[in-house]
């Protein structure tokens, strides 16, 4: 991405940063429709909750799915959280513990925690115990003193 371009997107991104959304959402969006994931990423945030905007779940959806679709970690997380909790789309247990692995396995530690709470409750899959503490002991917890563990 040449210079300039680079500085626009950042100004983008620097207009969500400070909840600029409204402003954010006009410099990002040109990028997000020729498929930067992270402008995609932003703009599903800003959707999803209304920021700048009326909320719109079917756009929240396809801009997260299309930034996910990029391996953007961040994206993939959020996909899985809506899967997880019926937000933007149909309620699914197993696509969210699919995608919190998919995250997890880039390096996100949130998502370890989100897959090893799934793997502790048994959502989406069976009850795990063993692999729920590997997974909050890769994203740097004592599973020990972790409350209802």
């Amino acid at each position: 991405m040449p210079d300039d371009l680079q500085i626009s997107l950042g100004s983008g991104i620097a207009a969500f940063e400070a909840k600029q959304f409204s402003q954010a959402r006009s410099l990002l969006k040109p990028y997000a429709e020729a498929g930067e994931a992270t402008a995609q990423y932003r703009l599903a945030i800003m959707c999803q909750n209304g920021l700048g905007q009326v909320r719109n779940e079917q756009l929240a959806y396809r801009w997260m799915a299309s930034a996910a679709g990029q391996s953007y970690g961040p994206a993939i997380h959020g996909l899985g959280q809506m899967h997880l909790e019926g937000d933007c789309t149909v309620k699914d247990e197993r696509k969210a513990l699919a995608c919190f692995q998919q995250a997890a396995d880039l390096g996100l530690e949130g998502s370890m925690v989100a897959l090893a709470r799934m793997y502790q409750q048994g959502r989406g899959t069976d009850k795990d115990a063993i692999k729920a503490k590997v997974l909050y002991e890769r994203a740097g917890f004592d599973p020990d003193e972790l409350p209802g563990y």
